[in-house]
């Protein structure tokens, strides 16, 4: 067997998230850890090509909208507003940056070691990186996912995109078809239609956003509506001719029907993502997988294979970076001995549109379905004195609560900065608060979260301002 050229406590493969979290925290643990990543900047997906960027985008195309329609209701005139798309993309480009070189340094600070290629197990113990061998006494897998591919629907990432060509197109499109009604194509697509873009979204199922609450997802596509984009709901895209400037799409009602075309220059493809486990060598190792081709791992994140753990989105569960961070320290705590934990309940999920889509915990359709009884409290960010001041009054809050204890099981928010203003939600179901914990909770006034405590409220009937 070749000699390795290192061996360690932990080796992490994958730098995103949950892997560059998980070799931090092994490091501040007293582990010997090496991270491998086969970019040349850590960060994985996450930073370089996925959540930083297409935020610094959503920012800046926020701001452009705001100057050119918005600012005039609060007294501010402004003329001659123009895009200049090289310099958003600049400043998209310098976030990475400062994020990616971010990471760097913390490595260095914690003295992990990086080593730089593509990592394949040659047994359970060992793993080859750009023709060297590394041995570990632990591994965590944390290589994360990337687009799911569509029969029919080839991806050159110029013409027809994922994520990752959508963050980077040179110009603004004449018409961006987006495939795929979730998170990513949402965001994305309402970047472009910001700067210009006519953007007709295709989804295969009847609402956008399936995952997420209901009533959510309807006033949500209600509120993309009248923002200018399109829907077509309950369609599935079944082919697509290119040329050098446009793309011809083939779609047909998803339960069969007459096929009609749709002519873009751009075309997204956003169906969701799948793992990522190519050329790991998990056959060597003797890792195993499930129907789904996700790293099987029981709930302390062993896969089959002592000494191999597997996190983020290769494993079961909601492919979220925050979930693999959890994850990531979670698995570096066992090794060291501790108790890692992770409260699959209370684990939020944001659409980063304007406004925002923020949820943690059950949705309505699931307590139907597993027979809970439940109350439900909502409340409007219209009838709130700092959405009217902000002209921000889309949206509401809805909490969710057991009939019987009051524990809240699920809340559900559209509405400015709902990502942040989820959190207060999200820590009251960590500790197993109640609707009525919230409602006696004193909220800053004039404040957005003051409509959480309203939802509250409503929930035992009483909310005070509306």
């Amino acid at each position: 067997m070749t000699e390795p050229a290192a061996t360690y406590d932990l080796i992490v493969i994958g730098s995103g998230p949950g892997g560059y979290v998980a070799a931090i925290r092994a490091a501040q643990l007293g582990l010997k850890t090496a991270c491998v990543e086969k970019m040349p900047t850590l960060g994985g997906t996450c930073l370089n090509i996925g959540c930083i960027p297409s935020k610094a985008l959503l920012h800046a195309s926020e701001k452009f909208e705001e100057a050119g329609h918005a600012l005039a209701a609060f007294g501010i005139k402004v003329s001659g507003v123009e895009l200049d798309l090289p310099g958003m993309m600049g400043h998209k480009d310098k976030v990475v940056k400062a994020n990616t070189d971010g990471i760097d340094f913390l490595f260095k600070k914690n003295k992990i070691d990086r080593l730089l290629g593509h990592a394949r197990f040659t047994a359970k113990d060992r793993i080859e990186v750009e023709g060297k061998t590394y041995a570990a006494k632990n591994f965590i897998i944390a290589t994360g996912s990337d687009s799911t591919p569509l029969k029919g629907v080839e991806v050159d990432e110029t013409r027809i995109v994922t994520s990752t060509g959508a963050l980077s197109l040179p110009e603004v499109p004449k018409h961006l078809v987006v495939i795929g009604g979730g998170v990513i194509g949402l965001e994305l697509g309402s970047v472009w239609a910001r700067l210009g873009a006519k953007v007709t979204v295709v989804e295969f199922l009847d609402r956008i956003l399936p995952t997420n609450d209901g009533e959510v997802s309807k006033q949500m596509q209600r509120i993309l509506a009248k923002q200018g984009m399109a829907f077509k709901l309950s369609s599935k895209v079944t082919a697509a001719q290119k040329t050098d400037k446009s793309v011809t799409l083939t779609v047909e009602p998803a339960k069969g029907g007459d096929a009609e075309t749709i002519e873009a220059d751009y075309v997204l493809l956003s169906i969701g993502r799948r793992p990522y486990t190519d050329g790991l060598g998990l056959d060597a190792a003797g890792v195993e997988l499930d129907e789904r081709g996700r790293i099987r791992t029981d709930k302390h994140f062993r896969t089959n294979v002592e000494g191999i753990y597997a996190i983020g989105d290769v494993i079961a569960g909601a492919m979220l970076a925050h979930k693999a961070e959890d994850e990531g320290v979670a698995v570096a705590e066992i090794l060291a001995g501790q108790a890692g934990h992770v409260n699959y309940d209370a684990i939020p999920s944001v659409v980063y549109t304007w406004p925002e889509v923020a949820s943690v915990g059950r949705s309505e359709e699931e307590l139907k379905q597993a027979g809970v009884a439940y109350k439900a409290g909502k409340f409007p960010f219209l009838a709130n004195g700092r959405a009217r001041a902000m002209n921000a009054t889309d949206g509401f809050v809805k909490i969710l609560a057991d009939a019987k204890t009051d524990r809240v099981l699920g809340v559900h928010i559209i509405g400015a900065e709902a990502g942040t203003i989820i959190a207060e939600c999200v820590l009251a179901m960590e500790f197993g608060a109640s609707a009525e914990d919230i409602a006696r909770t004193c909220h800053a006034h004039p404040t957005l979260n003051e409509v959480v405590k309203e939802a509250a409220l409503a929930v035992d009937g009483r909310p005070i301002h509306i």
